[in-house]
């Protein structure tokens, strides 16, 4: 089944916030976890939420970060300040950005482009993005016990090189972030394939979730796939990220490998005539320009005629 990542899903997950930016709060016996935090603008919107699904949001014990882009921990520091108590984890590497006033400027600036379309949800409220400390920095092979439910951490590279996924094996729930893509605005709901950092770890990181075989996957973005459908979607995203490298390379090849005018060419096509990814366009842009990049450098080690 495939379903909008909105509201009660289970008796374990809801989904805070709305589908475009998913907050999911799992719950156990006696903690509670939510995983990622969208953009910065939409903190009023998760507190708001958290209190219609916990009863107050203080009461919130856990924020985990799939990855360190923007739109999946902007909200953290607002979070932050509102539940003091809270502990936040991500990886190393997330760790070490957040206390970085440069890249919080970046994200901020990314998250201003949505101002006008959000600026009901945001208010007259301060929500910029600030220095903060994890309480955990998250590795392969940790665990945190919710009571009844077990987080298990998976290290899932690829994406970002900081990407982890968290799965819950006594019901068989995935939350990978974006390590395994995400669904384009399509009829046929194509799969949006997001290695940025390495080609290679991505493969793996797919292939690593897809023998955990899950019964749930809460997207990045978006939507739920339960049942045969995650699976389905799995074995998708895995046959996706071999087309998608073959078309970059196309690309490259039709410009001789330049891949300033690569990019400029496949941003046309891809994003603005299809019209199927419902991505930011500078964001789009920006993570086009990695994959990019990162390609012609595997095609120019394996000796292809492209410049250097």
């Amino acid at each position: 089944m495939k379903q909008y990542a909105n509201g009660k899903i289970n008796e374990y997950l809801s989904v805070a916030g709305n589908a475009i930016y998913p907050a999911y709060l799992v719950r156990g016996t006696e903690k509670s976890m939510q995983i990622d935090a969208g953009i910065n603008l939409f903190g009023p919107l998760y507190v708001k939420s958290l209190d219609e699904l916990l009863g107050d949001h203080v009461r919130l014990d856990y924020l985990f970060i799939t990855h360190s882009h923007y739109d999946h921990l902007g909200a953290s520091p607002y979070l932050k300040k509102k539940i003091p108590g809270l502990k936040i984890g991500g990886h190393a590497r997330v760790a070490a950005l957040m206390k970085k006033e440069s890249v919080l400027r970046q994200m901020t600036g990314l998250s201003e482009i949505q101002r006008g379309l959000f600026a009901q949800v945001v208010g007259d409220e301060d929500v910029s993005l600030e220095p903060i400390d994890l309480d955990y920095e998250l590795k392969e092979g940790d665990s945190f016990d919710l009571g009844g439910l077990e987080c298990l951490v998976y290290e899932v590279p690829g994406h970002t090189r900081d990407s982890l996924a968290f799965y819950f094996p006594e019901t068989g729930m995935l939350f990978p972030g974006e390590s395994i893509g995400y669904v384009e605005d399509s009829p046929e709901g194509g799969v949006q394939v997001e290695f940025l950092s390495s080609f290679d770890d991505y493969v793996a990181s797919l292939e690593k979730m897809i023998a955990l075989r899950p019964a749930l996957i809460g997207m990045g973005h978006g939507w739920i796939y339960t049942g045969d459908d995650a699976a389905c979607f799995l074995d998708r995203s895995h046959a996706a990220t071999f087309k998608y490298r073959e078309l970059l390379e196309r690309y490259l090849d039709s410009v001789d490998g330049d891949v300033d005018r690569a990019i400029e060419k496949i941003a046309s096509i891809e994003y603005d005539q299809k019209g199927t990814i419902r991505q930011e366009r500078n964001a789009y842009v920006m993570n086009l320009t990695a994959q990019v990049k990162h390609i012609a450098g595997l095609c120019r080690e394996r000796s292809r005629p492209f410049p250097t």
